[in-house]
């Protein structure tokens, strides 16, 4: 399961491979376990903390973070 390095106090960032649709990461920590929209920045499934989850929006809506998140989907989960 990678890991994306992210500056976030309480918890971490993960995509898997071989994922479902649409294109969403994985957000763990004590407070929290969420599937989180790439393209919305909304919570899919799962629950994750008001305080987590200002975080990872406000770090994922940076272009680079965006742009860096998309990558690897597409690395880890594009289908020929």
């Amino acid at each position: 399961m990678p890991s994306i390095s992210a500056p976030l106090s309480n918890c971490k960032i993960y995509l898997y491979p071989g994922d479902h649709n649409p294109p969403h990461f994985h957000v763990r920590g004590p407070n929290s376990k969420a599937l989180i929209n790439i393209v919305t920045l909304e919570v899919m499934a799962g629950k994750v903390s008001k305080t987590d989850l200002a975080e990872v929006r406000t770090w994922a809506a940076k272009p680079e973070n965006l742009a860096l998140l998309v990558a690897e989907w597409r690395r880890l989960n594009e289908r020929e």
